[in-house]
């Protein structure tokens, strides 16, 4: 067994915002996280409450085969960790995170409080880029069980904007679509266990059951609308609310819309029911 000093720095904690917990994990073995936990917490098991959580890999040292998962989560939530995605893991073990429920979530996306570098020496400063190409139309992502249902999607416009992607047959569990550089529609809704990803905004004209993330690369300004809201998560800009206490009822089963309200350091997730007057 590893001694005290190494055990409480397998894992740390850190609020990257007033939703969502970072968990910087360095160590993917559950009983060596579990002596660890047990050292840090004092076998608390309720320490969390509830908390939602990502699980940043950015400091994991070597890179194992393959991650039980199910041991991992069934370990953090015996201290009321919600464990909602994974950052920074390496592609190998994603179809696995996947398979657990977890959203797999880029690195650049979600801002969070990270340890400062070490100091690198000064360099001559880089030839200016060349001005960025247009951004590439969204794509259907990899699905963990079958890949995802084929969608138009429209060319791109004269501006170099991405399109929208429009996706028309109902997402079933498992299945994930990620609209890259743009926004998505969904026509027919979403099953529980789904998930859908969008760097803009969300419309969903039928039910909304999985886990729904906007503004995946920090656009605050993106917005998610339901006709028939009931979500498993919801997120933008990578502030998180999950709803294992039920949806609230003015909204549950109702149109609503999902947006970001307050400054710039100070973003709260706002619920509310759709108007149609």
């Amino acid at each position: 067994m590893a001694d005290a000093s190494l055990q409480g720095k397998l894992i740390e904690f850190k609020g990257a915002s007033l939703a969502v917990m970072t968990a910087y994990v360095r160590e993917t073995d559950a009983v060596r996280l579990a002596d660890a936990l047990h050292m840090m917490l004092g076998g608390m098991p309720d320490f969390f409450a509830g908390e939602p959580a990502i699980l940043d890999f950015s400091q994991l040292g070597t890179s194992p085969d393959r991650v039980d998962w199910t041991a991992v989560l069934s370990l953090l939530r015996r201290y009321q960790l919600q464990p909602v995605g994974v950052r920074n893991l390496d592609e190998h073990l994603q179809e696995g995170a996947r398979r657990a429920g977890l959203a797999v979530l880029g690195a650049e996306s979600f801002s969070a409080e990270r340890p400062v570098a070490a100091a690198q020496p000064r360099t001559p400063p880089p030839a200016p880029a060349p001005a960025p190409a247009p951004a590439p139309a969204p794509t259907l992502s990899p699905a963990p069980v079958e890949a995802a249902p084929q969608a138009p999607v429209t060319a791109p416009s004269d501006n170099g904007l991405a399109p929208t992607l429009v996706v028309d047959r109902p997402l079933r569990s498992g299945q994930q679509v990620y609209a890259k550089g743009g926004d998505l529609v969904l026509l027919a809704g979403m099953s529980p266990g789904s998930e859908i990803i969008a760097d803009g905004s969300i419309h969903c004209y039928g039910p909304l059951r999985g886990r729904a993330l906007a503004g995946a690369r920090g656009d605050t300004s993106a917005r998610i609308f339901s006709t028939n809201f009931g979500p498993e998560l919801v997120s933008i800009a990578g502030v998180y609310r999950t709803f294992e206490r039920g949806i609230p009822q003015t909204v549950a089963g109702r149109g609503a819309q999902v947006r970001l309200t307050g400054s710039d350091n100070l973003h709260t997730l706002e619920i509310t029911p759709l108007q149609y007057d």
